[in-house]
């Protein structure tokens, strides 16, 4: 059996649930390398994922014989079935921090389940510990993403709109192994640039502008992520001081990053080092991985 799925279903049998009805289509993925809508249902002899007539052929092309898996076709599903599947089951696992209240009470009246229960996260805590593989598509993740960067600094012309250059990262990424974005591009250029999450406009480069661009891409289902700033023609002086403050923190935050070292207190010494200057941290110092 896939070893995710096997390490599952040992946990799940550890805390005396019977079988799981897993909708959140990232955690599918991380689990059968499934990217289709549907649902993967691990009962108390089989696992199960219910699709319908669009994704069944890309499917079964995607699991591999070692996987048992059982590919459904919703159409040929009958009342009957959804109520057999957890019939022996005492405890039904499901994703709490993912469905809604609404699918919580479908789930509960569709597969007549006894009792539906939290998993406290299971699959998101496990997922946070990537292994060689994921580690992988990680870095050619962030590969493309820096090639990316490189290609950007030269295609950059005075007059062109923030959503032109947008649209190019966009491009470049897809045409380079990309899937395509992990979120949506930032490009903000000029006043814009005061805004962390600032919005997509038709405003167009000036000689002396501060362009910042958020980007990243998703390869194989994991994703990148990088912010850089840059100036048009030359750096204004009244902006030397801010940007040699933030590389300044930026540095010392990097060399107290360690393990078991709490990010908070880390914040809160850039903090402090920003107000000695009289400027504030806007945005959150933060890390984190999106997978």
């Amino acid at each position: 059996m896939n070893e995710r799925l096997r390490w599952i279903r040992n946990n799940l049998k550890s805390q005396n649930i019977q079988g799981m009805i897993i909708s959140n289509p990232v955690n599918i993925k991380y689990l059968t390398n499934i990217d289709a809508e549907g649902v993967l249902l691990l009962t108390l002899r089989e696992n199960i994922y219910i699709t319908d007539d669009r994704y069944l052929e890309r499917v079964r092309r995607t699991l591999m014989i070692d996987d048992e898996i059982i590919v459904t076709n919703v159409r040929e599903i009958g009342i009957e079935d959804y109520e057999n599947y957890f019939m022996f089951c005492e405890n039904v696992g499901f994703e709490e921090n993912y469905v809604t209240y609404a699918k919580y009470k479908e789930f509960m009246h569709k597969y007549k389940i006894n009792q539906l229960v939290e998993t406290e996260g299971m699959i998101e805590k496990q997922r946070q510990i990537k292994d060689e593989e994921e580690i992988i598509c990680i870095r050619k993740a962030c590969e493309i993403t820096d090639n990316c960067f490189s290609h950007i600094l030269k295609f950059i012309k005075k007059e062109m709109t923030e959503k032109e250059i947008a649209h190019e990262i966009e491009r470049y990424f897809k045409a380079n192994g990309a899937e395509g974005l992990s979120f949506e591009t930032i490009v903000a250029s000029g006043e814009n640039s005061s805004s962390p999450h600032a919005t997509l406009t038709d405003r167009k480069i000036q000689s002396g502008d501060i362009i910042t661009i958020d980007m990243g891409c998703k390869y194989k289902g994991y994703c990148s992520d990088m912010t850089r700033t840059i100036f048009v023609d030359y750096v204004p002086d009244s902006m030397k001081e801010v940007y040699d403050i933030v590389l300044k923190n930026q540095k010392l935050a990097l060399t107290q990053m360690e393990d078991g070292q709490i990010v908070k207190l880390i914040s809160k010494l850039v903090e402090s080092n920003f107000k000695m200057y009289d400027y504030e941290l806007v945005h959150a110092l933060r890390t984190w991985c999106r997978s």
